[in-house]
């Protein structure tokens, strides 16, 4: 992989992007546990967006769904994301039971990027209105078939996205008119400033990290799409149109 020669718009605000830095192609979000891959030899650059702050892989943004499954989602995912089989999808329908259970009966629920589904068959077995979707690899389901939902969410996806807006306008045509979306992605602010090396653990292109967002990103990218912003943490946050009733608690209404 070499340096991209041009410039690149940050597909959030569409200011110029600037090259932040360069990584090794294996750096893996696995190091914070002191677990290192061997180096690859493959450089990876991250451009920053001055104005949202912003940070993408453009190279990588550009990848087919099969260079993504060849390099990235192969069979030695597992290895640098073990969370994901179990561990990861089911405390998050824990947390999703925990803070919207007693309103269940009135949610119609779709989780976004859901992998192998396993938050939504545990939710259901909690008697939730769930289902999965996930858009890669890309298979025979349409979103358009779907339908809409009144709650959304969206664990691990952001920042795996090559487009922010494309997934903002698949999410958005989800939505029923009283919907909240859901998601985590772990913000960059304080991690990934000018004249710093790229040192976070979570900006890990083995992983498929090619998309990190700032909250002044996330919050563009909400206004941009009609959508309220908001954080439970700076992990975890929200997007909605208008609450439904059942999660008038977030805004502590």
């Amino acid at each position: 992989m070499n340096a991209p020669a041009v410039a690149h718009p940050c597909p959030v605000c569409g200011a110029a992007t600037v090259i932040h830095d360069v990584v090794d192609f294996n750096k893996s979000c696995e190091e914070a546990r002191r677990y290192f891959l061997p180096l690859s030899g493959r450089a990876v650059y991250y451009h920053r967006c001055p104005a949202c702050a912003f940070t993408l892989a453009p190279e990588l943004c550009g990848w087919s769904d099969q260079e993504f499954q060849q390099h990235i989602y192969n069979q030695r995912y597992i290895d640098i994301d073990p969370d994901y089989v179990s561990k990861r999808p089911l405390a998050n329908a824990d947390f999703l039971q925990r803070l919207f259970g007693d309103g269940k009966a009135a949610i119609r629920h779709l989780d976004y990027g859901g992998g192998s589904g396993l938050l939504s068959q545990t939710l259901r077995l909690h008697g939730w209105d769930s289902s999965s979707y996930d858009p890669f690899p890309r298979n025979g389901q349409r979103l358009d078939e779907l339908g809409r939902f009144n709650l959304i969410s969206a664990f691990e996806v952001f920042e795996h996205v090559p487009d922010p807006a494309e997934l903002m306008q698949n999410i958005t045509a989800l939505m029923a008119d009283e919907c909240v979306v859901i998601f985590s992605t772990l913000l960059s602010d304080g991690h990934i400033e000018p004249n710093r090396r790229l040192t976070w653990w979570y900006a890990a292109p083995r992983n498929g990290h090619i998309s990190l967002f700032s909250k002044q990103s996330l919050i563009v990218l909400a206004e941009r799409h009609g959508l309220q912003f908001g954080s439970f943490n700076n992990v975890t946050h929200c997007l909605f149109n208008r609450l439904p009733p059942w999660a008038t608690k977030l805004t502590g209404a």
